[in-house]
């Protein structure tokens, strides 16, 4: 892997070899999440937009000179398999929802479309194949759900043995994915961060490979491919024509104004991040989208932290709650990422109550057929509520990433809806009824 050049410390900037350290930086512990580098002036030898304009992949694995893994590990598990069907989701123009919120350009970003129905399976196909790559028996993971599914599934498809710490409260559907996969599923009579924190202290006791969010630093990684894709996948409408509302950019790649993320731990945002900052050290893309960090107003430390200029390696842990569970967090873990990635991008975080992201789940699906589970909606609430603000300006290209299915939680579903008429098997009450 010549084109990794080393894990850089988020907090003090102290660079390691890639063979020296395997998860955080020796000096802050698990606060001392890392930052992959690379040698972009050897990737560009190796790929470019119209090497890409070409190639028949259709998945995260279309972008392997720019991921951190062993790239002939990767073709031998990917081949023929699920693992090899990760990511290239749709991105999908939604005029109906720009001209009821009165702005000229939005796009909704569908990974519930994923193998395992969330933005996650990108991250935990890097871990499936760096697990392999270092000869790991056994992965883990502490998560809310989405994150063990996409572990889970991916692990089924490639025979590896895998362990998921999971709140007990986690969403049934979420937990029934896991059992059905045949994963070793421990439920946590506890919150998330203590799941989190028995799995850190379980991955060296037993000498498991650990996936988890904002520790391993490889799973940002995975989720900076959305990026490239949404630049991609506009690049290629707009060039044919299709929904464009000003001129193109003067770059190989067109991107967004604005794009709005779902943020729990902080790795989704800190990854698109990641992805952009990549694209702009290539030459591909001409300017940097302001990223909007949506939270949950129950779970939403990160906002409080960015209202008030903290610190984010200092911020303490919060009591939690929302119906989003995807982004219930009590203490970020990719905190110092996520700051970066909003603060780097002249963007913004943004709470949304659990009402608004409620009624999100309707308006998403009915204004552009996308049914996206709470912490997905979560990110639409917060491009309405930024509009309301004055936040965006009518003219900008904007685009939202909805991170999970609605199927992961019909239960929250249900709760955003009206309950269906009962009738009787006859005609006359058919008409009764609609009039």
């Amino acid at each position: 892997m010549d084109h990794v050049l080393g894990l850089k410390c988020t907090i003090c900037g102290a660079e390691h070899g890639i063979d020296q350290v395997e998860y955080v930086c020796p000096r802050h512990g698990s606060d001392g999440t890392l930052d992959v580098l690379y040698d972009y002036p050897l990737i560009g030898r190796h790929i470019d937009p119209e090497r890409l304009a070409t190639d028949p992949t259709r998945s995260i694995w279309r972008y392997l000179p720019l991921l951190p893994v062993d790239a002939g590990v990767a073709n031998r598990l990917r081949a023929g398999t699920v693992l090899g069907t990760v990511g290239w989701t749709p991105l999908y123009p939604a005029p109906r929802l720009a001209g009821e919120l009165g702005i000229l350009d939005l796009w909704v970003k569908d990974d519930g479309r994923q193998p395992t129905a969330s933005f996650k399976d990108r991250a935990s196909a890097i871990a499936v194949v760096k697990a392999r790559e270092l000869g790991y028996e056994v992965i883990t993971t502490a998560s809310t759900g989405n994150a063990a599914a996409a572990l889970s599934g991916l692990c089924a498809a490639v025979a590896q043995r895998n362990v998921i710490f999971v709140p007990r409260t986690a969403p049934q559907a979420k937990i029934a994915q896991l059992l059905a996969y045949g994963s070793t599923v421990l439920l946590v009579d506890g919150t998330y961060d203590e799941a989190f924190e028995l799995c850190l202290k379980a991955a060296p006791e037993f000498g498991w490979y650990n996936r988890s969010t904002g520790y391993n630093p490889y799973m940002s990684e995975g989720k900076k491919t959305a990026a490239y894709e949404v630049c991609e996948q506009l690049t290629s409408t707009l060039a044919a024509g299709g929904h464009r509302s000003r001129p193109l950019d003067d770059a190989p790649l067109q991107a967004p104004d604005r794009i709005f993320v779902p943020v729990g731990d902080g790795c989704i945002i800190g990854g698109v991040h990641k992805g952009l900052c990549d694209l702009l050290a290539l030459g591909w893309i001409d300017h940097m989208p302001r990223l909007m960090g949506i939270q949950a107003a129950g779970s939403s430390p990160l906002v409080a932290a960015w209202e008030h200029r903290l610190d984010a390696a200092q911020m303490q842990p919060v009591e939690a709650h929302t119906v989003a569970d995807s982004i219930c967090a009590a203490l970020p873990r990719d905190r110092i990422k996520a700051m970066r990635a909003v603060i780097e991008s002249q963007g913004a975080f943004i709470r949304v109550s659990d009402e608004e992201i409620i009624a999100a789940i309707p308006a998403l699906a009915r204004g552009c057929g996308v049914f996206a589970e709470p912490a997905a909606a979560a990110a639409y609430a917060g491009l309405v509520k930024a509009v309301q603000g004055g936040m965006v300006d009518p003219a900008e290209r904007v685009v939202v990433l909805s991170t999970g299915s609605g199927l992961k939680d019909v239960a929250a579903a249900v709760r955003a809806v009206a309950p269906p008429p009962v009738i009787a098997p006859d005609l006359d009450d058919v008409r009764r009824v609609l009039s």
